[in-house]
């Protein structure tokens, strides 16, 4: 199981990696817009540094036409170094650019994935990972389970390098839920990790603990 975080936020970033088995750091335009007017690849730099170079990092094509999703991936390679992960929407054009991208040796994230068809298509093309939206199908009432079930399915029966890479999660029982499923990976936002250790029993029993060694023994460790 690979657990990513789904933000370009540095303290956010710097608490996560010492926490967590953090496997990589997603990003979209719409996260890199959170915050604000920043030098982009000089914050993906930053990251790299946090993280390590054996951590994984995601970033998003913008263009949605296929020679500018070329063009994109191309300088995204150039500013970030050869091991950085292009995001590319799973569209006619995406998949277009991603069959090219990957003979080109390009490592490719084929995100926007609400239908298991669409996630066929880029395993066929040769994505490393498939990003499907758990929490935006649900609210397209499409079933986020059958799809993630689905491409887990696929990429067993046909012995496919691709991973699922979930995204999406309003919380930890989705992403419980994808792992389940199949899912190799998730990524989510830091307040979704966040809330998965805000259950007021896990504090009570590490102060019960305390309390009742501190009973017997007063303040001293063990």
């Amino acid at each position: 199981m690979e657990y990513m975080l789904d933000t370009l936020n540095i303290d956010e970033i710097k608490k996560w990696s010492r926490i967590l088995p953090l496997a990589g750091v997603t990003s979209n335009p719409t996260i890199a817009k959170k915050e604000g007017d920043i030098d982009f690849f000089e914050r993906i730099k930053e990251v790299r540094t946090i993280i390590g170079e054996h951590a994984s990092i995601h970033v998003q094509v913008v263009a949605q036409e296929y020679e500018g999703i070329l063009k994109d991936a191309a300088k995204i390679r150039q500013a970030c170094g050869d091991n950085i992960f292009v995001k590319v929407p799973v569209t006619q054009e995406g998949l277009a650019a991603i069959k090219i991208l990957k003979a080109d040796g390009y490592h490719i994230t084929a995100t926007a994935i609400y239908s298991t068809f669409q996630g066929l298509l880029a395993i066929e093309a040769g994505a490393d990972y498939l990003a499907p939206y758990y929490n935006r199908m649900e609210n397209l009432n499409i079933d986020a389970e059958a799809v993630i079930g689905q491409l887990s399915e696929a990429i067993d029966r046909d012995c496919s390098e691709s991973k699922i890479l979930a995204a999406s999660f309003k919380n930890v029982s989705q992403i419980n839920k994808a792992f389940a499923l199949g899912a190799q990976a998730i990524t989510a936002g830091p307040d979704v990790f966040e809330a998965g250790f805000a259950m007021p029993s896990i504090q009570k029993a590490v102060d019960d603990f305390g309390n009742d060694w501190q009973a017997i023994h007063g303040q001293n460790c063990i």
